[in-house]
Formats: C-alpha cells, structure tokens, sequence
C-alpha cells in the first residue's frame, strides 16, 4: 500500500508541473502560451516545456536549448510575450518575428503583470504588456 501511495503522489507531482511559466519566464501571463526568444531565434511553449527552434530547415521541439546556446542566460535573455498566439505552430510567423524582433533586440521596457516569484520580475527586466506589436494580427 505504501508503494501504491507513493506512485500516486509521483504522478500527482508530475502533472501538476506541467504548462507551469518557467523560472526564468516573465511573470503573470497565465494566458500565454509562447514566447519567443529573439537572441536565439527560437520559440518556447510554456504548456509543453519545450523550446521550438528550426534546424536543417525543420522546426524541432526540445526540452533541452539546442547544443550551440547551452550556454546562453534564459535569465537575462530578452523574451517576446506572444500573448496574441493561441495555435500549436507559433513558428507560422517565423519571418515576421525575426525582423522584428533581432538578434540583440531589447524593444520598450517590459512591464510585469502581477507579484513576480523574485521581487524583480523577469529577474530585473520588465517584461512587455499587451501584444508586442502584433496588433490585431493573427499568427
């Protein structure tokens, strides 16, 4: 029985981590599903926890930074709410986010929506608000 109970709460544990924001993610965006991480070039997808990033010319889903930016700081790394996206290929829009947002881009200030897990939010960027200049555009 106690075996049992432990495999119970071992699945518990596990489902209840799953789709949560990343420690280094912005804070308070519930909605959101990606966010797009313009010095890689490369999207994550909060619900999966998995970073999208195209290789060889086909898009690959990892829960692990492709070997090139192992060494890359999630923490201080700029990332593109991209809370106007509800589908399951946030890649679609891929040439449009490269633009706009390039290797280096910082945009506007970054706003925090609601208490942040460190006191800094972002961990000390603020983190944008709204729809980063999507407007009513459709990914």
């Amino acid at each position: 029985m106690l075996i049992a109970s432990n495999s119970i709460n071992a699945q518990v544990s596990i489902s209840v981590n799953l789709g949560l924001q990343p420690s280094w993610g912005p804070v308070g965006y519930t909605s959101v599903n990606y966010y797009y991480l313009p010095d890689i070039q490369a999207y994550y997808d909060i619900r999966a926890s998995q970073f999208i990033y195209i290789s060889g010319g086909t898009w690959i889903r990892t829960s692990h930074l492709p070997r090139q930016y192992r060494n890359y700081d999630l923490n201080h790394g700029y990332k593109v709410v991209l809370n106007d996206y509800h589908g399951s290929r946030p890649y679609t829009n891929y040439k449009y986010d490269k633009k706009k947002y390039y290797k280096g881009y910082k945009g506007s200030p970054q706003k925090s929506i609601g208490n942040s897990r460190n006191g800094h939010g972002n961990n000390g960027h603020k983190e944008n608000k709204g729809n980063n200049g999507h407007g009513n555009k459709k990914h």
